[in-house]
This record gives structure tokens, C-alpha cells and sequence, in this order.
């Protein structure tokens, strides 16, 4: 059953294990519409995890996680009405060109003009003078970036980026950040997760860190710099880094 008014995503006290390794250890968050808010956390921290619950992919094991209202377990389908997923590996098929993969996946969906929509993904994307090649000659960056269009075809409300950037070189991670920006700007609500602490503050409205299957932390970046240490003022004011925030905060949970 959907609540009024539901934030897009919120998750209540959520706990997963495999065996016996338990991976998350109730996680709570919530994620305002048309905002980009980004996962932190280190290989193991339960971020894929996390993002698999959230995308009907896994049950969680207790705790509670709903999308635009509807609890993820008890409702999947009008979950994955709403939601996309991009992996942290390209999901386009090579063979195809990029025009033909647009295709498809507006076919799939059942979209009426499917040429029209491939045609208008090509262009919002910067891939109209590939469209025709396969995709097998495509740059990292530029699979990525057909990636994603394949993903909002169809205009999902909430897209799952889980680790977007992984083995770009630094000018393909730009350029997906415009079209994660471009997204955010339309109302889509972008949640990511990234190891690239530079990626997190260049792009979230929110960010979370999640560390040993528990959220250690999560505001804006600048309610996060309010808890590191205050800079030592000598010639100029050095602030802190979002990289130097996380080891202290990670740091700081261990000491404890």
C-alpha cells in the first residue's frame, strides 16, 4: 500500500546476511525527490547490497525499504514501475549499434515510436554521429553513457546508479557527471554509490557514508565538514577535503 506523500526512497532498520556474514546492520535513510544523493563506502561496506534491496533484486532480511511508498518486499512490481538500475558494468549488448540497443529496450518497454525515442536519447546523450556504429567500437564513456540512456527510457522516477565511473579515465567520468546533473535538473532522483569521494562532492545534494554495514554519517557536504576538526589558521585557511572527512570519520568509528 503507498503512503501520501511518500519520500522516493526510505529505508527503515535494514538488515541483510549471507550465511554468516551480516552485511547490513539497520540501515536508515531517505531521499528527497529530484535530488542526487551519494552512497560512500569502501569495497564490503554493503552499498550493492543496499542498492539490489532497493531494486527488488534481494529481500532483506528485517527492516523495512519503500519506494515512492511501496515497501519493496510485499510490492515489487509497482517498485520496479518506477525505478532503473545501472550496474557498475555497461548492460549493452555489442553486436547491436547504439541506435539499435535504443530500440529495443523502447520496444521492450513498449513504447509507442521507438525510432523517435532512440533518435532523442542519441541526441540528449552526444551519441547521434555513433548511432550507427556498433557498439563494440564505443569509448568507456560513451558505453556508460548509452548505458544510462538505455536506463531512463521509458522515464523512470528514481534511477539506481551503482558505481557509474568504475574504470573510466577522468574525461569520461565528467562527462558522465553532466548527464547525471542534466538528470537530477528534469526531477529525476538519482541515488548513487561511488568509492570516488571527488565524484560524491562534485555531484550529491546528500551524502551518506556506509561503513561495516551501518550509516556513519549523512547531510550535505557542508554539515559533514562541520565534523572535522576546525582548520589551524596560519597564512590561509585550508578546508578540508571530502577524502580527508571520511578517513576521519571512518577513522574515528574504528577508534571507538
Amino acid at each position: 500500500m503507498q503512503t501520501a506523500q511518500a519520500m522516493p526512497i526510505q529505508v527503515r532498520g535494514l538488515h541483510k546476511s549471507y550465511k554468516q556474514l551480516q552485511v547490513l546492520k539497520g540501515v536508515d535513510l531517505e531521499v528527497e525527490k529530484g535530488s542526487i544523493f551519494a552512497l560512500l563506502g569502501s569495497n564490503g561496506a554493503g552499498k550493492t547490497t543496499l542498492v539490489k534491496i532497493l531494486t527488488t533484486l534481494l529481500k532483506p532480511d528485517g527492516g523495512t525499504a519503500a519506494i515512492n511508498g511501496f515497501d519493496v518486499a510485499s510490492s515489487p512490481d509497482h517498485v520496479r514501475q518506477a525505478i532503473s538500475l545501472t550496474g557498475q558494468f555497461a548492460a549493452v549488448d555489442e553486436i547491436l549499434t547504439g541506435r539499435e540497443n535504443l530500440i529495443m529496450i523502447a520496444k521492450l518497454r513498449y513504447l509507442k515510436n521507438p525510432r523517435q525515442v532512440a533518435e532523442e536519447m542519441l541526441q540528449r546523450f552526444g551519441l547521434s554521429d555513433a548511432a550507427d556504429r556498433r557498439v563494440s567500437t564505443y569509448s568507456g564513456g560513451m558505453r556508460r553513457r548509452l548505458d544510462i540512456a538505455l536506463s531512463i527510457v521509458g522515464k523512470p522516477q528514481i534511477l539506481f546508479l551503482d558505481e557509474p565511473t568504475t574504470g573510466l579515465d577522468p574525461e569520461a567520468r565528467i562527462e558522465v557527471w553532466k548527464v547525471v546533473k542534466q538528470l537530477a535538473d528534469t526531477g529525476m532522483t538519482v541515488l548513487l554509490t561511488t568509492q570516488y569521494l571527488e565524484e560524491a562532492e562534485q555531484l550529491a545534494d546528500r551524502i551518506a557514508i556506509l561503513h561495516e554495514g551501518r550509516i556513519i554519517a549523512n547531510g550535505t557536504l557542508s554539515e559533514l565538514k562541520k565534523r572535522f576538526p576546525t582548520s589551524k589558521v596560519e597564512y590561509i585557511e585550508k578546508q578540508p577535503t571530502l577524502e580527508e572527512i571520511f578517513l576521519a570519520i571512518i577513522g574515528k568509528k574504528e577508534a571507538e
